[in-house]
């Protein structure tokens, strides 16, 4: 599970021009690792790059931002976007926020990409996303066993209840 941000085009319906977003990606050093997957390096992590394609055509440009419980990434990932977005005459789009993207949308973004990690941790499963993630993971799991436990003293008494009416009923009856 990822975050994604979109290059796209300015006015929806018109043609992605890819070339010209992939020839600035480049200048920034996005790499394409032997497996094919490019990836843009930041100061504080690595950014996959795709291509959302629409009937065989690209329609934008992915940037998949991995979850963590660090929001510096995410911010780092935006202020160069939204400039590299700028230059290529390309909108950012948050899909997850529905809307294009600026520097000063910053807040909302990281609020967004949080939300976002701490679900992937508490609900998808996936504790390494999300450092407070883990943590709800370990409670969920010890109410688990509480839960459970509980189930276990009540089965046990339940048993032992019918055993004591079953031998007094088999004592009336002369089996003894």
């Amino acid at each position: 599970m990822r975050y994604e941000l979109l290059l796209q085009t300015m006015t929806p319906g018109t043609p992605y021009e890819a070339a010209r977003v992939d020839a600035l990606l480049s200048q920034r050093g996005v790499a394409v690792r032997p497996d094919g997957v490019r990836r843009w390096p930041f100061k504080h992590g690595d950014v996959e790059i795709g291509e959302l394609r629409e009937g065989g055509q690209v329609v934008a440009t992915e940037l998949r931002v991995p979850l963590s419980d660090r929001t510096d990434l995410v911010r780092e990932v935006l202020a160069e976007a939204a400039s590299l977005a700028a230059e290529a005459d390309v909108r950012l789009m948050d899909p997850q926020l529905g809307r294009p993207l600026t520097t000063k949308d910053d807040a909302g973004v990281v609020e967004q990409y949080v939300r976002t990690a701490r679900y992937a941790g508490e609900v998808a499963g996936m504790p390494e996303a999300l450092g407070a993630g883990s943590y709800g993971m370990e409670t969920q799991t010890q109410r688990g066993f509480q839960l459970s436990g509980r189930f276990l003293l009540i089965a046990i008494g339940i048993l032992v209840a019918l055993y004591l009416v079953v031998d007094s009923l088999v004592a009336q009856l002369g089996g003894r």
